[in-house]
């Protein structure tokens, strides 16, 4: 019997995406041909394989049972015929595109630009903002990296975490808030702008702040770190950021900082990419220049504290 291993791919892009369209153009081929794979697909295997229902397609009992081995089969394949050579930086012509949070792309943009000016003059970057809602944009090929505070939770997507940073105050040098023990009664009368890409009105400070029977007055959300700041830069606002990852913005507006007094966890820093680039040289050495940066950006001086 003569078995077509192209079908065991494009039964793999078909059970991630769901639909042949998502599979085609994962694979860069047309819906008709797509369609014509899958019915191939069903004949060899004898089962639908994907079953329609109302507007979306369903993946049946037969196709669930064997999702994760046809998967492991693929990426088996990838890493055993992907070629064994070095990887010479000075020729690599390639383009990496990376979402991160503001204050990640301010803090480390500099030396990922520097590292690809000095090391790799033929790569060229896509920084792109993080987005209001939560895309599958890692797992549908269009980000090489995505940097944030939350893991991705689909088995497919591999994570490290870069560091954990402290959340503090900034607020500008002359506040009245400056000189004086930021306590949690203090915290909560002043003025606060929340950094939000969603938008949203409260966050866990709120919750840690009504435990203690306080509440605070928002008078505005701001979509970036960066825009935050620059509200406590030129008012009374104070503002809830990451201490290490916000430091180059908080000294260029010579703002100062204070601890939070609450019990706040740290924020993770986390790095993710989908496992069909674990085998790229290209791609690990991205990584490796992103974790540096953020190693060197984290190693640096603390801000001025204004407590």
């Amino acid at each position: 019997m003569h078995l077509d291993l192209n079908l065991l791919v494009a039964l793999d892009a078909l059970l991630e995406e769901g639909s042949v369209g998502g599979a085609a153009a994962r694979l860069h081929l047309s819906s008709p041909a797509m369609s014509r794979t899958l019915g191939r697909i069903r004949t060899v295997t004898g089962d639908q394989i994907l079953v329609r229902t109302g507007r979306t397609m369903t993946p049946t009992p037969f196709a669930l049972g064997v999702r994760e081995r046809v998967h492991a089969l693929v990426v088996e394949a990838q890493t055993v015929l992907a070629p064994e050579r070095d990887l010479d930086l000075s020729t690599l012509t390639r383009t990496f595109t990376v979402q991160a949070h503001d204050a990640v792309t301010t803090a480390i943009g500099p030396l990922l630009l520097e590292a690809v000016r000095t090391q790799a003059p033929g790569v060229a970057l896509r920084l792109l903002p993080e987005r209001a809602v939560d895309t599958l944009e890692l797992k549908h090929g269009h980000l090489d990296l995505e940097i944030g505070s939350a893991t991705n939770v689909l088995p497919e997507i591999r994570t490290q975490t870069l560091l954990e940073d402290r959340l503090v105050v900034a607020l500008r040098a002359g506040h009245d808030l400056a000189a004086r023990e930021l306590t949690p009664e203090r915290f909560a009368a002043a003025d606060h702008v929340i950094v939000s890409r969603r938008g949203r009105l409260t966050d866990p400070i709120d919750d840690l702040l009504e435990a203690q029977g306080l509440r605070r007055r928002v008078l505005a959300t701001a979509p970036t770190s960066t825009a935050a700041l620059h509200f406590a830069a030129a008012g009374d606002p104070v503002v809830v950021v990451s201490e290490r990852l916000c430091r180059p913005t908080i000294a260029a507006l010579g703002l100062r900082t204070a601890p939070v007094p609450l019990d706040v966890p740290p924020v993770p820093l986390v790095v993710a990419w989908h496992e069909r680039y674990e085998g790229d040289r290209a791609h690990a050495w991205l990584r490796s220049v992103v974790a540096g940066a953020v190693e060197r950006v984290a190693g640096g001086d603390p801000g001025p504290d204004a407590a």
